[in-house]
This record gives C-alpha cells, structure tokens and sequence, in this order.
C-alpha cells in the first residue's frame, strides 16, 4: 500500500465515522474462491450514514473504491486491489416482515431470509434457500436458480448513488434482466429491499426448499471453495453442457479446475491463483468457441490489478 497517498484521506474520514478503516487487508478472506491479494484499504460501514461518509470522501480525494458482499461471485486478483474495497456486510442484515412483505438488509444472506420466509408460511424465495450471497449482490445480478429468479419476487429496493444520495425503485424501475439490473448499469449501491410473497401451505413450502437443497447439495461442488456459476447461460444451451461436451469436465490448470462433479463450477482445487483460474477461463471459453461456435460470457465478477 502506499501509504502516503491515503494520510490525509484516513485522517478525515476517521473523523466521520466510526468504522475501522483497515490497511492491506486480506481479501481472500472476504471471497468464496479463498483467492486474492491485499486492499490498500477496506472498511465495512455501519450503517448507510456512514457509507455516505466514505463515498462522498473517496469522491473528495479521488480513491477509487468498489462495493463487494459476500464475495460469492468474486474473483480477485493475486495482486489484490489498489483503492478502497466498501464491504456491505452485518450491519446491513436486518430482517422484518409485514404480511406477506419480507424487508432485507442488503448484507443479509440471502439464504436466511429465503429459509425465514418459508418458515413463516410464505412462497417466492424458495429458489434462494441455497444461495449463499447477501441480498445486496443478489439484486444487482437478478440472482437465480431452479426456474426462480429475484426479479419475480421484488417489490422495491432502496440504493444509494455514486455521490451519496438515496432512491428507492419500484420493481419496474430496476430494469432486471438476466444476471442484470439498474444497479449494474448505474453502479448503484443496495441498501436494502423489500421482497412481495405469497402467503402459501406450510408443509408444501418446507418441502420444495428441502428439494432444492437436496438438488443443490448433490449436483453441486460445495466442498471446494469457488464463485458459483462461472459462466451465464448461452441463448442456445447450457454452459455446463457445452464444457463437458468440449471435453473439458475434470480439466485441471494449474491449482484449477473443471468441477468432475458440475462443469458448471470452475474451483478452487489445490491453491489456485487468479491467475490459474483466468487462464482456465480462457481456455474453456476458447474450446467452446471453437467447437460450437458459441462464446461463454463469465458469470464471475473479475476485479483487481492485473
């Protein structure tokens, strides 16, 4: 970190919040593929006074900052990151319900709420129930799995803009699309959202989120650290499908590798670098180009100095 470019900046924002604002910190620590450098800076904030705090000074002294939850589809570089990296993490982990409206937290898993919901008689967010991320990066993707995705459940969400300012947009003002939103394309923060459900039969609620889970657990390489999905899924096929008839499920770069069990996943096998799992990358993306003419568009958020 060079230290000296950030002085001036730490002593002021010290001064307005009252955060830790933490120095080369490790960001492996805070992302599912267990890789990744250091952040000059990292600070988790409070509460949303405090995040307007930090971006208004970030803006000030010219820090280049970026937004993360719980790192689930996050890929970072061996050389970390040079700027500020904003964590939206407990602080921002409420849970409430009115009726049938369940209000989140953007640093709430979004597998808590979807298991709490159910637990209370409501239908919707079934899909979610395995879903590690936090309702921030959910939203922002349009997360989804198992024919659900968070765009049919949504009733508004409340984000703050690039100079500190709050809105909340309605379902239609969000513009999702698929693994896409409004808070991709105007890089907005989510503070929290309000999600629109169904009351429903109990045991049939509790039954379809057990199936889920018991799909996920089976079809899935979750004892090896990765980001999820690596790849969005094409017009014509599926990702996974199109990797493993490319030959390539079991392939291994380096520390990574083509899941044996989901070509869908590329893990973290045995110490992978960014650099191993960007070249793996590659390669499938080139493979399956070459084979079906159709190009793989990455799913993971790549951020860093490379």
């Amino acid at each position: 970190m060079q230290s000296n470019n950030y002085i001036k900046y730490i002593e002021e924002l010290s001064l307005k919040i009252n955060s830790k604002i933490l120095t080369d910190e490790d960001l492996k620590k805070h992302s599912y593929f267990r890789i990744g450098g250091c952040a000059d800076l990292f600070i988790e904030p409070n509460n949303k006074e405090e995040l307007k705090e930090i971006i208004q000074t970030s803006r000030k002294y010219d820090t280049k900052f970026y937004v993360i939850g719980n790192g689930t589809n996050l890929l970072i570089s061996d050389n970390g990151y040079r700027g500020l990296i904003i964590k939206i993490g407990d602080k921002f982990s409420d849970i409430s319900v009115e009726d049938n409206i369940v209000k989140a937290g953007a640093g709430a898993l979004l597998s808590v709420v979807a298991k709490k919901s159910a637990n209370l008689g409501l239908a919707g967010l079934e899909f979610a129930s395995g879903i590690p991320g936090f309702v921030g990066g959910g939203v922002a993707m349009n997360a989804g799995a198992y024919n659900g995705e968070i765009k049919d459940v949504v009733y508004s969400v409340d984000c703050m803009n690039q100079q500190g300012e709050i809105f909340t947009y309605s379902k239609e003002e969000m513009n999702f699309g698929y693994r896409d939103s409004k808070v991709l394309t105007d890089n907005l923060i989510v503070l929290g959202v309000q999600f629109n459900l169904e009351h429903g039969d109990l045991e049939k609620i509790l039954a379809r989120v057990k199936l889920l889970n018991d799909k996920r657990t089976s079809s899935q390489p979750l004892s090896y650290p990765s980001a999820g999905s690596t790849f969005k899924r094409p017009e014509n096929g599926f990702a996974a499908k199109l990797i493993e008839d490319s030959g390539l499920k079991g392939y291994v770069h380096g520390g990574a590798m083509v899941s044996d069990m989901h070509s869908g996943f590329v893990i973290n096998h045995n110490n992978a670098t960014c650099k191993d799992v960007v070249e793996l990358m590659d390669i499938i993306i080139k493979t399956v180009y070459e084979k079906f003419n159709i190009t793989l568009e990455p799913e993971v958020k790549v951020i860093g100095e490379f």
